[in-house]
């Protein structure tokens, strides 16, 4: 018996490498390409088991029968603008839905279903594994909620006829970690893998960082500290509230729940540089409290956890040392975040039991020790805070040699 092996397709590249346009599908396959090939000169080709493939939540294209691109995909942050198409959504959509809103993964397939010669509409993640697969007709749970996938019903929703979708064009939707079938001749051949490599269902991004953290258990959060600032915490119960753009992703038979504010990494180096932060912080006290009450965002406007496209930074009074400055601002930012994990358990998720840290910001000391002080949790090491990490988990359930939590 050959030794499991699995590749969690995620690639990092720059895309300029490959094309002008990171958003032609053909530069993401080659980018996909070039990743894979390079990972294979350091391994054992005969001792892959299994593929899996993660993408960004909300990135769809449309294909025709045999899975070629009809036109430029939308990605996870374009807005549809059709007033009819969002209407029809708004009407029909449960308030809890997220499939919600002008980048909704339901109103990108809304917009592409009127395309000559379209036979799916599919997440960026689903085209990828395909290609790999040769099947364009299947998806994962993670990446079909923003769609109007059900994650509770597991089931496409009724509903969603109702806005004039043609349901047909839909993926069949299994679970993450689930095997959709063998990998395809021609993929094998290009790779040099052995035809009996499975492909595993992915996940969207997002879910994949969670995964790769090790966080398992119900309580478990993970805070990404990047140019914004992100939580999830894993529950045993589904928590939706859009006006909050929280939502939940399905793991197993738990369930994802979070939020991503506006503050971050991206304030903080309106202010200072990377070497001056890691020069402040260095002569910080972390167990102290400069009394500041700073909320610090980039700009006007917070998603979560206070949902107000006008609220304005609050960033004064400016002390004169430049360290009591940055610390009122790491201290902001820690009490957004415990801010945020209260209101996830306002909404009835489970009290926040750890935290593991990802990101930039979880290399600085000194912040961190501010985060704990407030968040009052024992703070864990993540395993990884590469989402391909977490994918390649989804990947070895699919080779039968791991579970999923």
């Amino acid at each position: 018996m050959r030794p499991d092996f699995s590749i969690a397709a995620h690639s990092a590249v720059s895309l300029e490498r490959f094309g002008p346009n990171g958003r032609d599908p053909g530069v993401w396959w080659e980018a996909v390409g070039a990743t894979l090939a390079e990972l294979l000169k350091s391994i054992d080709r005969g001792a892959v088991r299994s593929i899996a493939v993660d993408g960004t939540s909300g990135t769809l294209l449309p294909v025709d029968s045999a899975g070629r691109p009809l036109a430029e995909p939308l990605m996870y942050n374009d807005k549809v603008a059709a007033d009819a198409i969002l209407a029809a959504v708004a009407r029909a959509a449960p308030a809890t839905s997220a499939a919600l809103g002008a980048t909704s993964g339901l109103a990108k397939a809304l917009s592409f279903q009127r395309l000559p010669g379209v036979a799916a509409v599919l997440h960026q993640a689903d085209w990828i594994a395909g290609q790999f697969s040769g099947r364009f007709d299947v998806s994962d749970e993670n990446n079909a909620l923003k769609t109007g996938y059900d994650v509770e019903t597991r089931c496409w929703p009724d509903w969603i006829a109702a806005t004039g979708m043609r349901m047909g064009l839909l993926p069949g939707v299994v679970r993450p970690g689930d095997v959709v079938g063998t990998i395809a001749a021609r993929a094998a051949e290009l790779f040099g893998l052995p035809r009996d490599v499975v492909v595993v269902a992915g996940t969207t991004d997002g879910c994949a960082s969670f995964l790769a953290t090790g966080a398992a258990t119900v309580g478990d959060g993970v805070t990404a500290l990047g140019s914004s600032l992100t939580i999830k915490i894993l529950s045993d119960r589904p928590i939706s509230a859009p006006r909050f753009g929280i939502y939940s992703h399905r793991l197993g038979d738990a369930y994802l729940a979070g939020g991503a504010s506006n503050s971050g990494g991206k304030v903080l180096a309106q202010h200072f540089s990377l070497a001056r932060i890691i020069e402040l912080s260095a002569v910080i006290d972390p167990m102290t409290e400069t009394g500041l009450d700073y909320y610090p965002l980039p700009a006007t406007g917070e998603r979560f956890p206070i949902a107000d496209p006008a609220l304005p930074p609050r960033l004064v009074p400016r002390p004169v040392d430049d360290a009591d400055h940055l610390k009122a601002m790491l201290e902001g930012i820690a009490a957004i975040e415990a801010l945020g994990y209260s209101r996830l358990a306002e909404l009835g998720a489970p009290r926040l039991t750890s935290v593991r840290s990802v990101g930039g910001g979880a290399a600085n000391p000194a912040w961190t020790a501010i985060r704990q002080r407030k968040l009052g949790v024992p703070f864990l090491p993540a395993l990884s805070d590469e989402a391909a990490a977490g994918t390649a988990r989804l990947a070895l359930m699919g080779a039968g040699t791991a579970e999923l939590l």
